[in-house]
C-alpha cells in the first residue's frame, strides 16, 4: 500500500515540475504566434529576422530585406520581436556640456608631445 502511495506522490510530482510548465510554455508560444500581425518583427525558426508584411490564416509573407520577401506558415516563427525604442539622448553628457558652458571651464588636451610624456625619438 505504501509502495502505490509512494508512486501517486511521485507522478504528481513529475506532472507539477515538468509537464504542466511545459504546457504552459507552449500556450504561451502559440498564443505568441497567432497575435503577430502585419508589422510586427520576428525570428524564424531558421534564425532570419524580418518584418510580417502579409497576415492571412496560417500563412504569411516576411520581409527579410529590401524588396525580398518569404512565404511561410505561422508555425514558421520562433519569436514575435518587440518594438524597438528609439535611444534616448545621454542626459550625463548633455549635463556635463551645459556645465561647462556656465562656468566657463573646459578641460585643456594637449598631445603627449606637448605634456612631456612622449617616447624619445631613437633613430
Amino acid at each position: 500500500m505504501s509502495f502505490l502511495i509512494v508512486m501517486v506522490l511521485l507522478l504528481v510530482v513529475m506532472y507539477v515540475l515538468m509537464i504542466r510548465p511545459q504546457r504552459q510554455r507552449q500556450q504561451a508560444q502559440n498564443t505568441m504566434i497567432e497575435s503577430a500581425g502585419v508589422g510586427d518583427d520576428v525570428l524564424t525558426n531558421g534564425g532570419i529576422y524580418g518584418t510580417i508584411t502579409q497576415a492571412e490564416e496560417d500563412d504569411l509573407v516576411v520581409e527579410i530585406a529590401d524588396g525580398l520577401s518569404v512565404h511561410m506558415t505561422r508555425r514558421g516563427i520562433a519569436a514575435v520581436l518587440p518594438p524597438e525604442e528609439d535611444e534616448e539622448p545621454d542626459v550625463v553628457d548633455a549635463e556635463v556640456e551645459d556645465e561647462a558652458l556656465v562656468t566657463g571651464q573646459e578641460e585643456a588636451v594637449t598631445s603627449e608631445a606637448e605634456a612631456g610624456t612622449a617616447a624619445p625619438d631613437r633613430r
